[in-house]
């Protein structure tokens, strides 16, 4: 079947690229207010889109019709660390997943510790086994009260023992036990059924004419 997406409402659209699109990196995203209240919340709308810079984008809807306590936090601040989920970290931040009233800090509520950021403003998840810190880089007003971020990622935290070689920035990324988001609610996937495929070399394809030099 095929769908046009002109022809489908906002929630039937949302269903159908969030069931196949899949699995979706968490954004763990501890952000505060200009006043300094924290706020933590979970999102899957997110992905990195660039290395040079290097840019994350992040989309957050509304709530109840009006911006979000991230949404907002970023706004006014500029400023959030993206917390990656490990496995072991998944109850506490479902917890986080709750709808509190802005003045309820997230962090506190779900027993998670924080340790400062080395760039930004908000703290990072002690126990999250990476952390992009960000700056805001530009925002797209999606739709009434939706925003899509993209940030430029000023630092990084990569928990030691699943750093295989600093020298040369070899990560242990399966180590690390992160979680993705899979479709419908409250399904989520491991990220440690692997395989390893080696891209094609195209010098041992016929139908593959060399580049041409100039």
């Amino acid at each position: 079947m095929n769908f046009d997406f002109s022809e489908l409402s906002a929630t039937n659209a949302f269903k159908l690229l969030s069931s196949v699109v899949v699995p979706r990196p968490i954004a763990w995203v501890v952000s505060q207010s200009a006043q300094g209240q924290r706020n933590a919340a979970p999102f899957s709308f997110f992905n990195v889109v660039s290395s040079d810079p290097p840019i994350v984008a992040l989309g957050i809807g509304p709530r109840g019709g009006q911006l979000k306590d991230t949404s907002r936090n970023i706004l006014e601040t500029g400023e959030f660390v993206i917390n990656l989920v490990s496995a072991e970290l998944a109850a506490q931040m479902n917890h986080t997943s709750l709808d509190y009233v802005a003045d309820v800090d997230e962090l506190t509520r779900a027993g998670l510790a924080t340790e400062p950021s080395r760039v930004v403003a908000p703290p990072r998840i002690a126990l999250s086994p990476a952390a992009l810190e960000c700056r805001v880089w530009q925002v797209l007003d999606a739709a009434p009260q939706r925003v899509i971020v993209l940030a430029r990622v000023v630092a990084l935290y990569l928990r030691d023992d699943a750093l295989l070689d600093a020298q040369r920035f070899h990560v242990d990324t399966p180590a690390l036990r992160l979680l993705g988001r899979m479709h419908g609610a409250g399904w989520y996937a491991h990220t440690s059924d692997l395989f390893q495929m080696r891209a094609p070399d195209a010098a041992n394809d016929p139908a593959v004419r060399p580049a041409q030099g100039h």
